[in-house]
């Protein structure tokens, strides 16, 4: 498992405070770490956890140089400078990992448990249900294809009455009767076509539910091939993906089936492309601290056209839950620092301390749990609003075959009554 796999880097310069000058490098975040590399000697000449920072600023040295800084911890503050492609996109990503909290505290021991936790319990309840909901998924999407093959049949039947309408009209309207329509051409067509426009259009007008938001998770976004990073936001709809600024402003809508490719760069970047023929492709980038939260509903919308690069070979062999903060720390050191965190009473009587152990070795849902029920939980509400989503669309469908079947019956009565008069 490897920990110290960039999620992103950026060449740029460190200010040595100890030497008074500049060395130049590469600035990398971590999962668990910012790091800065010298570009000569190799070294690392700067290392400190996410969970140290303080505050991340934009800066001028004393020589009016461009800087970002970064307040650790202990009053040290780190200088760096030359960033690329410039120090706004450094400062969008870096802070918004940082605000995000993307590794939060969390213990990755685990006791021997003779039995299932609460949280598998529920995980085991959650996969029951998933699985019930995708066999239902199944019917409804099988009861679907049989709706739109009897819109097929509906169509063809409407086709040849058009046709049969106008061979009607020829015959009941011939060339040489010089008035027009004959006689007892009657108006009822006429009425009989209002009505089913009329009824087309009330069936047309249901609000559906293909807008409804299943997730939406802050990110930092660019456009194309632009390397400026900016903050906004990334939300996944039913029926497509929406890229929106700080202001909520839509800047970009993907409709599910615009969407031609999503390349997977790590568990926290991807880019979601849509090609043209003739124009430019229109591709936007995504890094985000959530992205693991959104990348579950998007791996069951989405997954034939994800595609994982070459860059998510140093994240697959890691889990995709945060890793524990207590780097470089024991088991009972992290141990006193979760108690130190909790609301404790000062005094434990002596008789309580080993129970009071045991509700904390052995919590009733452990922070891995809680993050694989959050996953699961958000595909059930995904595959619930497909659900939701195909019964209205088959609910419309119904409207139109019922309105559909009543035009064509109404149309072979007229149509009968027609030829009797011709006969």
């Amino acid at each position: 498992m490897s920990r110290d796999a960039p999620i992103h880097s950026w060449p740029g310069s460190y200010y040595i405070n100890s030497e008074k000058r500049w060395e130049s490098g590469t600035l990398s975040l971590t999962r668990t770490m910012v790091r800065f590399f010298s570009s000569q000697s190799k070294e690392c000449l700067s290392s400190f956890r996410l969970s140290r920072i303080m505050e991340v600023k934009m800066e001028s040295s004393s020589f009016i140089f461009s800087t970002l800084t970064v307040l650790e911890e202990g009053n040290v503050k780190h200088w760096f400078g030359s960033l690329k492609p410039n120090r706004v996109a450094v400062f969008n990503v870096l802070e918004h990992f940082w605000r995000e909290r993307l590794l939060s505290p969390t213990s990755e021991a685990r006791g021997a448990e003779c039995h299932p936790s609460k949280g598998r319990e529920l995980i085991n309840l959650v996969v029951g249900s998933q699985r019930r909901l995708e066999d239902t998924g199944r019917v409804l999407s099988h009861q679907g294809e049989q709706f739109d093959n009897m819109m097929q049949g509906l169509e063809k039947i409407d086709s040849d009455l058009g046709v049969a309408d106008k061979l009607l009209s020829e015959l009941e309207s011939p060339s040489w009767w010089p008035f027009g329509k004959l006689p007892w051409k009657t108006q009822q067509e006429a009425k009989a076509e209002d009505a089913a426009k009329a009824a087309a259009a009330i069936s047309a007008g249901k609000v559906s539910s293909r807008s409804k938001v299943i997730t939406s998770i802050p990110a930092v976004l660019s456009k194309g091939g632009d390397s400026d990073l900016k903050p906004g936001c990334l939300l996944v709809l039913v029926s497509s993906l929406e890229v929106r600024d700080t202001n909520c402003h839509l800047l970009h809508r993907f409709e599910r089936n615009e969407i031609d490719e999503i390349r997977v760069h790590s568990p926290y970047e991807i880019t979601v492309r849509q090609r043209f023929i003739g124009k430019p492709d229109i591709c936007y980038r995504f890094l985000s601290a959530k992205m693991p939260e959104a990348m579950s509903v998007l791996e069951m919308q989405y997954k034939k056209k994800m595609e994982l690069t070459s860059e998510y070979a140093a994240f697959k062999a890691t889990p995709l839950s945060s890793p524990s903060y207590k780097e470089g720390t024991n088991w009972n050191e992290g141990l006193m620092q979760r108690c130190q965190d909790t609301e404790l009473p000062v005094e434990v009587p002596a008789g309580e301390l080993s129970q009071l152990q045991v509700q904390v070795l052995q919590p009733s849902v452990s922070q891995a749990e809680a993050q694989e029920l959050k996953q699961m939980l958000m595909q059930l509400k995904n595959l619930a609003l497909e659900a939701e989503s195909e019964l209205e669309r088959q609910d419309e469908v119904l409207d139109v075959l019922t309105t559909s079947t009543d035009r064509a019956t109404m149309h072979i009565g007229m149509h009968t009554c027609r030829m009797k008069r011709l006969l």
